[in-house]
């Protein structure tokens, strides 16, 4: 697949907050092949294809004992106790809720790493300070958050203990590396958020957890409600936790995967900074070209707005490596 030279560089404001932003990308790229590929997120393109929520579950409430049946699932997939663990709409629900929750005026967050979390803690009037791994220790802080394994770049933190503020570790994408969790040990001052859709492909649902000690587990399961997550959520997310030769399977074919994108990737000449099964980050000196090169060919991927030079990639679906490697060798030009 070949791609025309722009006659003009669309605005790429609208791409560098987070992926999966197609609506704008159509608006922007009127003329792009579709359907589009999307590359922006790091959600898995073969995703669980379990049970799904009934008809009937889709027409009532859902039932406490249901919501109590899934955080089983979860934690036992966790390593935890069910009283440790919390059913929200989404790990991003949880991120957002926890700085008023906690009361903290001022966190410390190991950058660069996913943005909604500084975010999160400004709304809520929190001094924020953005800084790097190393420097965390000589930061005076009521809070620390910690994204492990990062977004975008896939670091790894080992040294993880909360001390005498809380440790909020977002846990997002730790089933492409479960050695690093330390979700077992959430307690304390130790919080670990959970992500659902990222790993199982299933995104749409809106699922995630927080692990904490039993009595703020609760307070903030209670923040969200008698019915915190849908019928979608509680069907797929207590079938799919209990599926561990499917959760094994699929951590391998992503490690192969990602071996793949970054050979292309490497082939098409960037270089490859990290990041984790489930997404590559990369860099080229001419990135914004190569994001709207591969636009205009309905690629879509993830720029960032402090580091012109990196492009983050997904992987594509097994029918879609072709045209990605296409559309590579076509934004060289």
């Amino acid at each position: 697949m070949s791609v025309s030279a722009p006659s003009s560089d669309p605005n790429l404001e609208d791409f560098l907050r987070h992926g999966g932003r197609l609506a704008a990308a159509r608006r922007a790229f009127p003329d792009a092949p579709a359907p589009w590929l999307d590359l922006s997120t790091g959600i898995n393109p073969r995703p669980w294809k379990g049970a799904r929520a009934t008809a009937a579950s889709l027409t009532r409430l859902p039932d406490p004992d249901e919501i109590a049946a899934l955080e089983a699932a979860a934690a036992a997939a966790f390593g935890v106790t069910p009283d440790r663990v919390a059913a929200v709409p989404g790990a991003e629900a949880a991120l957002r809720a926890l700085p008023r929750l906690l009361g903290a005026r001022s966190v410390a967050i190991a950058s660069p790493t996913y943005g909604a979390h500084a975010e999160a803690w400004r709304l809520a009037g929190a001094k924020v300070q953005c800084v790097a791994p190393g420097e965390l220790a000589g930061v005076a802080s009521e809070a620390v958050v910690m994204v492990n394994p990062n977004n975008p770049d896939g670091a790894r933190h080992d040294d993880l203990e909360p001390g005498d503020r809380w440790l909020i570790v977002d846990e997002s994408f730790v089933e492409t590396a479960p050695e690093l969790s330390v979700a077992a040990r959430a307690g304390h001052r130790l919080i670990v958020l959970r992500s659902f859709g990222k790993f199982y492909g299933l995104a749409g649902v809106r699922l995630g957890f927080v692990i904490a000690e039993p009595g703020l587990a609760a307070r903030i399961g209670a923040q969200f409600g008698d019915w915190p997550v849908s019928a979608e959520a509680i069907a797929a997310g207590t079938a799919a936790y209990a599926d561990s030769a499917w959760r094994e399977a699929a951590a391998a074919r992503l490690t192969k995967d990602a071996a793949r994108l970054d050979a292309m990737l490497t082939r098409a000449g960037f270089d490859i900074l990290g990041g984790t099964s489930l997404f590559r980050l990369a860099a080229t000196p001419d990135a914004a070209r190569r994001f709207t090169a591969l636009a205009r060919g309905g690629v879509l991927t993830r720029p960032f707005p402090d580091q012109p030079t990196w492009l983050r990639f997904g992987l594509p679906k097994p029918k879609d490596w072709p045209r990605l490697q296409a559309a590579l060798e076509g934004s060289r030009r």
